[in-house]
């Protein structure tokens, strides 16, 4: 230990790491889009509930979804979801993605961080897809 001189005030500061909520890039929204009788999301709930903890550790203020469309199909509708799982992600009201995807956690991982980190990217231009993140937002995240 350093002796300390008469007038020399030793300052220890403890900091602590957590998370500051990033201002800069719009709330993230991933929904995937199934069926309660589809074998192939009852087996891909738990790799969707896995990448949701992943993706969370960065994203703190992320929305994760999982919607039948049987029990949605009101607020679903035009949107005719024929294959499983389909997987919805938007930052903000701006959708980004919108498509099956094979049932694999890294696929949806990368997926998520791709669209999180291509700022340049308007993404998907279709009014009526627009108009669904922002119904989902106010009706299931309000």
């Amino acid at each position: 230990m350093t002796p300390c001189k008469p007038g020399v005030i030793w300052v220890f500061v403890l900091v602590i790491e957590g998370k500051v909520k990033d201002h800069s890039v719009p709330p993230l929204l991933v929904a995937c889009l199934c069926a309660q009788w589809c074998n192939v999301c009852e087996e891909y709930r738990s790799r969707f509930q896995q990448v949701q903890a992943a993706v969370m550790l960065d994203h703190p203020q992320a929305d994760f979804l999982w919607i039948d469309i049987e029990d949605e199909a009101d607020l679903l509708h035009p949107l005719d979801v024929e294959d499983f799982p389909t997987l919805l992600i938007a930052l903000g009201d701006q959708p980004h993605f919108l498509g099956p995807l094979t049932p694999q956690a890294q696929t949806l991982e990368r997926m998520i961080r791709t669209s999180v980190q291509e700022t340049g990217h308007t993404g998907l231009k279709d009014p009526a897809l627009q108009a669904l993140v922002k119904r989902i937002r106010h009706q299931l995240l309000a």
